[in-house]
């Protein structure tokens, strides 16, 4: 396997896991992404450039998430490992429950797929299963390499043949308007991880198949059902000590109505809004909006509101010259 390009261009979307009960199965792509240029060097080394989000935190080395995925696809294809120069536009906040981390690796393998002789060779099946196995869990790669809402899964391979991650996309109706609430501190998915118990009682996880259903019902045909269809008990109550303002928030939100859930491993909070119309500047006007005020009664200290559409073509990538 040859390069057949030096330079690319991936744009790749932040994303929502979960979406409440859909815990590393239910993943949504929203319109906020990072944007990278890859070029192949003729000598060894790597250099990085990070601005935005990360700048001056992110390795800048061997170690950067995007560097690690390429060098994970190229060796998968056995194409020839290069020196790299990476210039990294991320827009995507760091450790809040946004897909950050996926969204890297999902840019370096997509990126090693448009710098190759035969992309095909790394097509998305390729692609979700080796982010899988860097990230633990497909929820975010998913909606990352594919847009839209996905439910991704493992499934075994032929006899004697590992499991592979499968996805699907679904539905999203036009109703339905995606609001992050962004809080200005941190939170490792490690940290978020670490307080779920190894196992729960029977009747929330029989509660958890009923939402999870519910839910794709409510994304694709009855937005007037998100609020039932988001309830959680498999891992939002749990996280409560680790966030406990993210946690409040959703309390509040979901006590006036709105279908509000931790995005993620949080601390960022996801409302899936219902569209009500619009504003006399063009903008979309919500069911949550006037909640969303109510909520933190006119103080939004610490935390940013973004209305972000869902991103529907996941990541792109295109050779340059």
């Amino acid at each position: 396997m040859r390069l057949r390009a030096d330079h690319v261009r991936v744009r790749v979307p932040a994303t929502s896991a979960n979406l409440g009960p859909g815990f590393d199965a239910l993943g949504l792509a929203l319109g906020l992404h990072d944007e990278l240029e890859v070029r192949a060097l003729g000598g060894p080394g790597v250099r990085v450039e990070v601005t935005g989000e990360g700048a001056g935190q992110v390795p800048d080395d061997e170690s950067h998430l995007v560097v690690r995925a390429l060098r994970v696809a190229l060796d998968h294809v056995g194409a020839p490992q290069a020196g790299l120069h990476l210039i990294c536009r991320n827009r995507i906040p760091h450790g809040r429950g946004l897909g950050s981390s996926a969204a890297a690796v999902v840019a370096g393998l997509v990126a090693a797929r448009a710098l190759v002789s035969e992309p095909g060779v790394l097509d998305d099946d390729v692609v979700l299963d080796l982010a899988t196995g860097m990230e633990g869990h497909p929820d975010n790669a998913a909606p990352a390499l594919l847009g839209g809402a996905t439910v991704a899964w493992t499934q075994d391979g032929p006899a004697g043949a590992p499991s592979v991650v499968r996805a699907a996309a679904l539905a999203v109706h036009p109703d339905v308007v995606p609001v992050a609430i962004v809080p200005s501190v941190h939170l490792s998915t490690r940290t978020a991880r670490g307080v779920l118990p190894t196992t729960v009682p029977h009747t929330d996880a029989a509660f958890q198949a009923s939402r999870a259903a519910l839910l794709v019902e409510a994304l694709g045909r009855r937005p007037d059902l998100l609020l039932p269809a988001t309830q959680d008990r498999l891992h939002q109550e749990y996280r409560r000590a680790v966030m406990p303002d993210s946690l409040a928030l959703v309390d509040a939100l979901r006590a006036r109505g709105v279908a509000a859930v931790v995005s993620g491993a949080g601390p960022t909070v996801l409302v899936l809004a219902r569209r009500t119309g619009a504003a006399p500047d063009g903008t979309v006007t919500t069911d949550a909006d006037d909640a969303v005020d109510a909520a933190f009664g006119g103080a939004m200290t610490g935390w940013r509101i973004l209305p972000l559409p869902v991103d529907v073509t996941g990541a792109q990538a295109s050779a340059l010259g």
